[in-house]
């Protein structure tokens, strides 16, 4: 079974894109400019400046939404892609209601019941949410002004075929951002596909090298910066991660 149709991963990813600091780490000293991730993700990489009036937005891999309804505080039509049904089951329902609880997990079978809330000031009819392979999305989506990826190139099996169609998704000026840990598994991606992570000819290569192979001849990179995240699995269980962001351009 795919591991993002289960509900352990659902609870996971709504504690991790809606709860509150006091929420997923109660710990004293904890990283906590790690939290809030999906929001940071367009406050700390999308230029505001840049949107123009009415802007369009693909948020690609959105699972539960949280970027996907941070990118319409700036656009006026936004669209989540993911491939897991449950994700979007659930984002659609913060879009029509506003909230959705779920329980948190906290030691063995004790849990907590939380309720993730999208922040009332945004607009969620801006927001639409649709099932989709960021590898074989539909022709007809059209281009928009700003596309985000977090945290997807590393979990396609094939992302040399998503990074192709970037181009005709992303219009002149328009603004791609890729942020990713870079965790290269073989349960996801074959060795043969990673972007990165690898020696080829005595040679390191990385997997900002490999997407700067992919995308300079449409893209231009105009900023790189570290984005930390925490995903909470239980009371005492933290994954504390950095990944990398980069900002691109469309020629």
């Amino acid at each position: 079974m795919n591991i993002y149709e289960t509900d352990k991963l659902l609870a996971e990813y709504l504690l991790f894109h809606y709860g509150a600091p006091e929420e997923v780490l109660p710990h004293a000293g904890g990283p906590r400019e790690a939290l809030g991730y999906p929001a940071r993700c367009v406050r700390e990489c999308v230029e505001v400046a840049r949107v123009p009036a009415e802007a369009r937005a693909l948020d690609l891999g959105c699972a539960v939404g949280r970027s996907t309804f941070e990118l319409a505080r700036h656009c006026g039509e936004v669209v989540g892609i993911d491939f897991s049904r449950r994700f979007i089951d659930a984002a659609d329902v913060l879009r029509a209601e506003g909230g959705l609880a779920f329980l948190r997990a906290d030691e063995g079978a004790l849990t907590t019941a939380c309720r993730a809330c999208v922040p009332p000031e945004i607009d969620r009819q801006r927001v639409a949410f649709e099932v989709g392979d960021a590898m074989d999305l539909r022709a007809d989506l059209g281009t928009f002004d700003v596309v985000l990826l977090a945290n997807l190139i590393d979990r396609l099996s094939e992302p040399q075929r998503c990074l192709a169609r970037l181009p005709g998704l992303v219009k002149p000026g328009g603004q791609l951002v890729i942020t990713s840990p870079y965790t290269w598994l073989e349960d996801f991606t074959p060795r043969a596909n990673w972007l990165g992570g690898f020696d080829r000819d005595d040679r390191s290569v990385t997997t900002r090298a490999g997407l700067e192979a992919a995308l300079t001849g449409h893209f231009r990179l105009v900023a790189v910066r570290d984005l930390p995240f925490l995903i909470r699995e239980h009371a005492r269980k933290f994954q504390w991660s950095v990944a990398e962001a980069t900002i691109w351009l469309r020629r």
